[in-house]
């Protein structure tokens, strides 16, 4: 999936980017055109459904201000939008390149749309390819690609119904977690259970909520980190990590929930670099840029990692289409971190694509 190219700067000289992705009120307009609206409306959910439903969607706040940086970097920016309108747009005038963010409309590889309709149509884009964008965004497909690659991720298994838990064979405490949604959709402080009774219930109200599987794994106990990657295959590097600390509640016990994120100020502090020894961040480092070349993502991704009791590190899961939200996703606070501006994060992202592209 990597061209073996050079990378190339910002002497390349300018492009027509046109920036891909999914607003929550125009996919919530999208799934009611489909006659399948979330069933609490425009408003607040409905009685029993989740009110994440539209969590993994950006805001036009987001998309504005990547097209701003892309126009202090020299670019024509656009945006596109997702969806029909995107392959309308796509048809009738391609740009250079596509910068994507979309995370796209149903089912468990929704995020490989926007990748397969650019590689269909011969249009280059950014960020993973279609086939790495369903690999991670299913946990269990991931955490088997990477432990076949020989890194290490806690022990697991995929749950289908609440009868399933009995005889997993994994050490308690575990955590539950829906197979194939980001942005800690699902996840709250309560997904960190201690026997199978409390599986069971978490399992019966996750099947009901998100209509899919449930991740189980084992519970790592110890700091945890979000690792930011640049570039594909070997020109890829880490830019950086940050330890996610625990304000509220002890580490051993600590789940990087939805509540968490929406509360971070007050839940958590944030450490860059982290707070760990040096070999032990080196073992982190190495960890999440063996599982990053291991799923062949390409440009930018966040690998999420835990240390266990022993303080060995292991694979939680990887977003190959970061948060880039300029104020509170992960990836940019990080990068903030280790010196990196946002439109020195932006330019690095197109630089990566269009070295593959050779643009």
């Amino acid at each position: 999936m990597t061209s073996g190219r050079a990378p190339r700067g910002p002497s390349a000289g300018p492009l027509t980017i046109g920036v891909a992705f999914d607003l929550k009120d125009e996919v919530e307009a999208e799934l009611r055109r489909r006659g399948h609206p979330p069933a609490g409306g425009a408003g607040a959910p409905a009685a029993g459904e989740p009110d994440d439903r539209l969590e993994e969607y950006d805001a036009v706040a987001t998309v504005d201000a990547i097209v701003a940086a892309l126009g202090r970097l020299g670019h024509a920016a656009e945006p596109l939008g997702g969806g029909r309108r995107l392959v309308e747009r796509l048809l009738a005038r391609p740009p250079q390149l596509v910068f994507n963010i979309a995370e796209g409309i149903g089912g468990r590889a929704r995020e490989a749309q926007v990748p397969a309709l650019c590689e269909l149509l011969g249009v280059p884009v950014t960020h993973s390819d279609p086939l790495t964008c369903a690999a991670t965004l299913d946990k269990a497909v991931a955490k088997r690609l990477v432990r076949a690659a020989g890194v290490a991720t806690p022990d697991f298994a995929v749950v289908r119904a609440p009868g399933d838990v009995d005889g997993l064979g994994l050490a308690y405490p575990v955590i539950a977690k829906p197979l194939w949604e980001g942005s800690s959709m699902g996840i709250r402080k309560a997904s960190r259970v201690d026997d199978a009774e409390a599986l069971r219930a978490l399992v019966e109200g996750l099947g009901a909520a998100y209509g899919q599987p449930v991740l189980v794994e084992e519970f790592l106990p110890g700091v945890e980190v979000t690792v930011g990657v640049l570039g594909t295959g070997p020109s890829a590097r880490v830019l950086g990590a940050l330890e996610v600390a625990p304000r509220t509640v002890a580490p051993e016990r600590f789940v990087y929930s939805l509540e968490v994120k929406r509360n971070y100020q007050e839940e958590v502090a944030y450490h860059v670099p982290p707070r760990l020894p040096a070999d032990t961040l080196a073992a982190v480092h190495d960890l999440a840029l063996a599982a990053y070349r291991a799923l062949d993502c390409r440009d930018v991704g966040r690998v999420d990692v835990r240390l266990d009791a022993r303080g060995r590190p292991g694979f939680i899961e990887v977003n190959p289409l970061p948060g880039i939200n300029p104020v509170t996703g992960d990836l940019c606070i990080l990068a903030r971190g280790v010196g990196l501006d946002y439109d020195g994060l932006i330019g690095a992202i197109v630089d990566s694509a269009r070295a593959r592209h050779g643009l």
